[in-house]
């Protein structure tokens, strides 16, 4: 797999001192440059900038079904290390986040087998974080 070089990803958020506080405490972000209505935070070295938008009573969760779960859509996180998922899901866990979709290894035995879970931030973002046990499968068919 070639280098792969950061993104940069911007997020609606309607509440930002308690968005803030969930990237930095909870996600372990290092916060970045930010103004009164956004905030810059390194994810895993990737750019994420949360965004002060006002809530819409209209907006509506969609989920599809993958592997026997209801995935929310849209939902956007980062692939990391074995290892890393591991102890990130279980410090998650000992920070009390409420999960969608549980730790758990995802299409086992099967062609992109990879460990997985799902919640949401404060603002109702869906976040997904996995992890292969051979990068090789990211993208396998």
């Amino acid at each position: 797999m070639q280098n792969v070089t950061p993104f940069h990803i911007a997020i609606p958020v309607h509440n930002l001192a308690e968005c803030r506080t969930f990237y930095r405490e909870i996600l372990n972000c290092e916060e970045g440059r930010s103004s009164d209505h956004w905030v810059d935070f390194n994810l895993f070295g990737h750019q994420l900038v949360i965004h002060y938008k006002p809530k819409s009573e209209t907006e509506s969760v969609h989920h599809n079904p993958v592997d026997g779960h209801d995935v929310p859509v849209p939902h956007y996180g980062v692939v990391l290390p074995w290892d890393t998922f591991q102890s990130f899901s279980e410090e998650l866990k000992s920070k009390g986040v409420k999960f969608v979709i549980e730790p758990y290894v995802r299409f086992a035995g099967k062609v992109g087998e990879q460990a997985t879970m799902f919640f949401y931030d404060p603002a109702g973002n869906a976040l997904e974080f996995k992890a292969f046990k051979d990068m090789g499968q990211l993208f396998a068919k």
